[in-house]
């Protein structure tokens, strides 16, 4: 008797998990930064400084701890550093020590619970319909993080700032049922393989690459450098949107002036995780059918081409056109990542490649924004900070175009039959 095939139903707890987890704090903590500057008098630099510092001295969590434990226990354990974040973001008193340490509590949170381990549980339950579902995935993120768009304002607003975040740290234990009872790391955890198939995929039998490997062969630092590029791009458009709108001038601070700037941002940040909903959707499903390769290379060009969009935003000017196209291509982005590796280096390889690639590309998302604050603050607009945002894009764009096309994959098959790769490094 064919045995029920249960991916679908891991896939929806995987998208409600990686919803909380990352969708919630990551896209909505950027609606704080001006409640910041108001009440401890810090500067943009100063704000946007706590996150590049985290990720710089979170590099080696990646490697050394992902790879060595199941999905299911990262998400519990990286969920809890999250919730203890946002408690102390909510209580701190304008200590910047205080702050940068709360960003590294955060950090270490994200890489545990973030994109790494959703993305290890659906590579595992899925091969064929792998984009798909990896589409449906990120889905989670940008919907939850619509939902908490759209509450942030009124619960802000209702209250306090300081409430407001520790609310948003408490959200996370909502990860914890879903992870402890409904997700399972692999199919073979259920006596299943992946899609339902009656048998393994041939991936499945491909040797597990060590890091030395990896770090020898110009397809990954292509990938490296390409979606750290872009990545960065993203990050430093959606840190600095609420800022630019100031820029571009939201200058107004009474209360009715106040309240334009949220709703403006509120109406961009909606939009944008909207409008990515549909991009992981499309883009998932492309992927399946077409070359990632190229499906990528398009998206990584269409979000550089949107940044330059964000200057035209103003009290009299919607941000919808420029949210529309840049949500699109930011919903790809992410979700694209995991399938180029699983199709470069085997699935087997992906928990070691994502180790490296997520902490690098945290990188690139926390300290392009902290670069883009000098430039801003340097250059008295955002103008030319905007334009070197852009220009980073697109040579991430570049460097995907250039990517080999199943030429690091095919060497892995060539190698293991040869038994000249180990298992472990």
């Amino acid at each position: 008797m064919r045995k029920t095939f249960y991916g679908w139903w891991v896939t929806l707890a995987a998208f409600l998990t990686f919803g909380i987890a990352v969708g919630l704090p990551y896209y909505n903590m950027p609606f704080f930064y001006d409640y910041f500057q108001r009440e401890f008098h810090w500067t943009k630099g100063q704000i946007t400084f706590g996150f590049p510092l985290a990720a710089l001295l979170t590099l080696w969590i990646g490697p050394v701890l992902v790879p060595r434990f199941s999905p299911r226990k990262l998400i519990l354990v990286g969920t809890a550093f999250t919730c203890a974040a946002f408690l102390g973001f909510g209580t701190m008193r304008g200590s910047l020590t205080v702050y940068y340490a709360l960003w590294f509590l955060y950090t270490v949170g994200y890489i545990l619970s973030g994109p790494i381990p959703h993305q290890l549980v659906i590579s595992h339950w899925f091969r064929r319909n792998r984009g798909k579902a990896m589409g449906i995935l990120y889905v989670g993120v940008g919907l939850i993080g619509f939902l908490g768009s759209y509450l942030v304002k009124p619960l802000t607003e209702g209250t306090n700032f300081h409430t407001a975040l520790m609310v948003w740290g408490a959200l996370m234990f909502l990860a914890w049922p879903l992870a402890l009872f409904a997700i399972r790391d692999r199919a073979a955890d259920k006596g299943l393989y992946p899609d339902g198939d009656s048998q393994p995929p041939a991936e499945n039998q491909a040797a597990s690459l060590s890091f030395s490997y990896l770090l020898r062969h110009y397809s990954f630092w292509l990938l490296l450098i390409g979606s750290f590029c872009s990545i960065g791009a993203i990050g430093a458009v959606n840190f600095h949107m609420k800022f630019v709108f100031l820029d571009q001038g939201f200058t107004d601070h009474t209360k009715e002036g106040l309240a334009l700037l949220n709703s403006t941002w509120r109406v961009a940040s909606m939009t944008i995780l909207a409008t990515s909903i549909a991009g992981r959707l499309a883009i998932g499903g492309l992927a399946d059918r077409f070359s990632k390769k190229w499906v990528m290379t398009a998206t990584y060009f269409l979000v550089a081409a949107t940044i330059p969009m964000l200057l035209t935003v103003s009290p009299s000017r919607s941000p919808v056109a420029f949210a529309v196209l840049f949500g699109f291509g930011m919903g790809a982005d992410y979700m694209l990542i995991p399938l180029m590796a699983a199709e470069q280096f085997g699935v087997n390889t992906l928990a070691r490649a994502m180790a490296i690639i997520l902490p690098v590309n945290t990188i690139g998302q926390t300290w392009f924004p902290y670069f883009v604050s000098i430039l801003r603050e340097r250059f008295g607009s955002y103008a030319i900070a905007l334009g070197a945002v852009f220009a980073v894009s697109v040579i991430g764009a570049l460097a995907i175009l250039l990517l080999p096309r199943h030429q690091a994959q095919d060497e892995t098959f060539r190698l293991q039959n040869s038994g000249r790769i180990a298992a472990r490094g």
